[in-house]
């Protein structure tokens, strides 16, 4: 039997988010270990050859990377592999560009292209909240962070905007009833909606029930649920839809009124 992690990925057992062609090639770039799941991140071979088109190969991707060109989260990563993931800032200096990895509302990671004063934050949900060596605080976001000496009133789910410069912590958002949030996995992934009731299930999943732009309601599980924004204003620009998810009658209306457009 062979010993140790695996080092490959087939293309057909890579997540359906990353959308690579089935006849493609045998084998997938296989993330390596970092801040991000396998099954929640962007490899940079994809972000830049699949998505952003720098690239054509993975070794013209390996070329790019090696020039250092390209920041994560304001450092450098040379790592074709390197686990890209939710609300990661990516930085192309040479051609003065800034992305922020979201989810559109089909639940699909999009490089969503920011200004240069956006790029300067990101937002980091609370994961763990403990108390470390010589009772030092400390918490554990969803970036794998760990930020010493917190302000006392954050709370595990909160949403913290994190200075990307220094690592430190501009303001949070609380994970209360009114406000913005994200899905960041389950059914309704990469839909946004406010919070409006909370269920408490003893020995099971806590509840979420929220209420997109178009008054349209959905539930998912607490911890799929990223805190974006107090009230209806996020803290960062949504991409193309504003996590507004159609349904397949109103797309095909949407599609028919643009190819009317055209033809008028």
């Amino acid at each position: 039997m062979p010993r140790g992690p695996k080092k490959h990925l087939k293309r057909l057992n890579a997540p359906s988010h990353w959308m690579l062609d089935k006849l493609g090639g045998v084998f997938a770039p296989k993330p390596s270990p970092g801040p991000h799941k396998q099954r929640e991140c962007l490899p940079l071979t994809v972000l830049l050859r699949n998505r952003l088109k720098y690239a054509l190969t993975g070794r013209e991707v390996k070329a790019i990377l090696m020039q250092r060109h390209v920041k994560v989260d304001g450092k450098v990563r040379t790592d074709p592999t390197y686990p890209a993931g939710f609300m990661d800032v990516i930085q192309i200096e040479k051609t003065n560009e800034n992305f922020r990895l979201v989810y559109d509302p089909k639940g699909r990671f999009v490089p969503h292209r920011i200004s240069t004063e956006e790029a300067a934050y990101k937002l980091c949900k609370v994961k763990r909240q403990q108390f470390g060596k010589a009772g030092v605080p400390y918490i554990a976001t969803h970036d794998g962070r760990t930020i010493r000496y917190p302000d006392p009133d954050i709370k595990v789910n909160d949403t913290v905007v994190l200075d990307i410069e220094n690592g430190k912590i501009k303001e949070f958002i609380r994970f209360e009833l009114g406000n913005l949030c994200m899905v960041t996995g389950g059914a309704n992934n990469g839909r946004v909606g406010v919070m409006t009731k909370r269920e408490k299930h003893k020995g099971s999943f806590d509840i979420i029930e929220l209420k997109d732009a178009a008054e349209n309601t959905f539930v998912t599980r607490q911890h799929n649920v990223f805190v974006i924004g107090r009230k209806n204003s996020p803290m960062i620009s949504l991409p193309k839809g504003k996590g507004v998810r159609l349904t397949i009658l109103q797309e095909q209306a949407k599609i028919y009124q643009g190819e009317a457009k055209i033809v008028a």
